[in-house]
C-alpha cells in the first residue's frame, strides 16, 4: 500500500515539475534584442536578468554565445527563426530539421528553451513574400521538434503586430484585415491544433504617437483617466494596453478561435524619439513601465477576458544603437549600454555586484532552484519511503 502510494506520488511530482517546465513562468518577461555594439556581452545579461529577477526572455535568433550564457542559469528562453530564414524554412523540411537539431537539441536540458518564434511581424508586414511561407515554415519547424520528441517541450508562435487588423476601435470591433485573412486563417487552424496562443506585438506608445489629438496620453500610461466604454461588450477600459488585447480577442472571436490565448511579446514605451513623435520621453517611459510592472502583478485578465490572466514581455533589455528607422527605435530600453538603468522602475543595474550565474544548487535563487530543491527533497523522502 505505501508503495504504491509513494510510486504514484512520486510521478505526480515528476508531472508537476515537468508541467512547470511548459508555462511562462508568472506574468513578465522581456527581450533581449541586439542590434547594437556596445552592450554587455551575455554573461553579464545574465547577472542583469537575475538581479532584476526577470525569468522570461525572448531573443530574435538562436545566437549560440547567448544560448550557452544561458545554460545552466534557469532562465527560460524563447529563440527565433529570423524573417531572412523564412523561405529556407518553408521550402526545405530537412533545412528545419537540421536547424532545429543544430540550434536547439545541443542546448537542452541545461539551456532552458521553451519556444521557437517563426519569424516577427510577418503578416500584415511590408515583405509580402513571406506571407505564404510563413504557415509551411512554421510547420516544418513544429515537424522537426516531433521528430526530436522535443514538441512536448518547446511552443511554437509568430508574433503579429497590429497591422494584421482592421479598425481595433472600439475592441468588439475588431477583425482581421481582408488581405491578411487567408493566411492567418490556416496559421491559426495550426496553432489551435499544436495549442499555440496568438502572439500580440501591442504598443500604446504608437498608437499614441499615431493620434495625440484624440488619445489622451493618461489611458495610454495606465494614469487615471475616464477611459473608453465598448458599447457592444457593454464593458469599461481604463487602459489602452487591455483594450489592445481584448481586440485581439474579438478578431479571433469574429475567424472562430474563442479558446486561443493571447500573450503580448512585445510591449513598451520610448524614452526618447523625433520631434513627430509626441510623448517618447524618459518621464512617460517610465511612467508606462512602472504602471504595466505594478499591471501585471495582479495577476488579472482583461474586461472581456476576466479569467485570462495577462501575460507580457516587454521591449526591451537595452537601448540598441544600431537600429534603423525614427529615434524611437533605439530608445525602448530599461537599461543603458553600460547596464545602468535608463529610469527607475524598481530595477537594478550591473554595478550592484551581483554574482554569477544561477545554479541549480543556488538555493538564493527564488524560482527553479527552489522548485528543484523542494521537488527533490519530496522525491528522495518518497524514495527512502519505498525503500523501507
Amino acid at each position: 500500500m505505501i508503495f504504491r502510494f509513494c510510486h504514484s506520488f512520486l510521478l505526480l511530482l515528476i508531472f508537476t515539475q515537468f508541467a512547470l517546465l511548459q508555462a511562462f513562468t508568472g506574468t513578465y518577461g522581456i527581450n533581449y534584442g541586439r542590434i547594437a555594439d556596445n552592450i554587455p556581452s551575455p554573461d553579464q545579461v545574465v547577472n542583469l536578468l537575475r538581479a532584476s529577477k526577470i525569468r522570461n526572455i525572448r531573443i530574435y535568433d538562436a545566437d549560440h554565445s547567448v544560448l550557452k550564457a544561458f545554460s545552466g542559469t534557469g532562465l527560460e528562453i524563447v529563440i527565433g527563426v529570423t524573417n531572412g530564414q523564412l523561405q529556407d524554412m518553408s521550402s526545405s523540411a530537412d533545412h528545419a530539421f537540421n536547424w532545429v537539431k543544430e540550434n536547439v537539441q545541443p542546448f537542452l536540458p541545461d539551456t532552458r528553451i521553451r519556444g521557437i518564434a517563426i519569424g516577427n511581424e510577418v503578416l500584415g508586414g511590408s515583405d509580402n513574400a513571406l506571407w505564404g511561407v510563413l504557415l509551411d515554415a512554421a510547420k516544418n519547424i513544429y515537424n522537426a521538434t516531433k521528430k526530436l520528441h522535443l514538441d512536448k517541450l518547446i511552443q511554437i508562435s509568430t508574433a503579429n503586430s497590429f497591422a494584421v487588423f482592421n479598425d481595433s476601435y472600439p475592441p468588439s470591433s475588431c477583425k482581421f484585415a481582408d488581405n491578411v485573412k487567408q493566411y492567418m486563417k490556416p496559421l491559426l487552424e495550426f496553432f489551435q491544433q499544436i495549442g499555440s496562443p496568438f502572439c500580440l506585438n501591442a504598443y500604446p506608445f504608437l498608437a499614441y504617437v499615431g493620434n495625440p489629438a484624440d488619445i489622451d496620453i493618461n489611458y495610454a500610461l495606465f494614469q487615471p483617466t475616464k477611459g473608453i466604454y465598448d458599447p457592444k461588450f457593454k464593458l469599461h477600459y481604463d487602459n489602452m494596453l487591455d483594450a489592445q488585447i481584448d481586440a485581439a480577442y474579438a478578431a479571433l472571436e469574429d475567424a472562430g478561435f474563442y479558446k486561443m490565448e493571447v500573450i503580448v511579446t512585445e510591449t513598451g514605451w520610448a524614452s526618447a524619439g523625433d520631434q513627430d513623435e509626441p510623448g517618447a520621453n524618459v518621464t512617460n517611459a517610465r511612467t508606462y513601465n512602472y504602471n504595466l510592472r505594478k499591471r501585471l502583478a495582479k495577476k488579472k485578465g482583461t474586461p472581456h477576458r476576466p479569467k485570462n490572466i495577462v501575460k507580457a514581455y516587454i521591449f526591451a533589455i537595452f537601448n540598441e544603437d544600431s537600429k534603423n528607422g525614427p529615434t524611437s527605435e533605439r530608445n525602448y530600453g530599461l537599461f543603458k549600454a553600460d547596464g545602468s538603468i535608463s529610469y527607475d522602475v524598481g530595477y537594478h543595474g550591473l554595478n550592484v555586484g551581483y554574482s554569477s550565474h544561477l545554479s541549480f544548487k543556488d538555493v538564493n535563487n527564488p524560482g527553479l532552484s527552489r522548485s528543484y530543491m523542494i521537488t527533490t527533497i519530496l522525491c528522495l523522502s518518497a524514495l527512502i519511503l519505498m525503500i523501507f
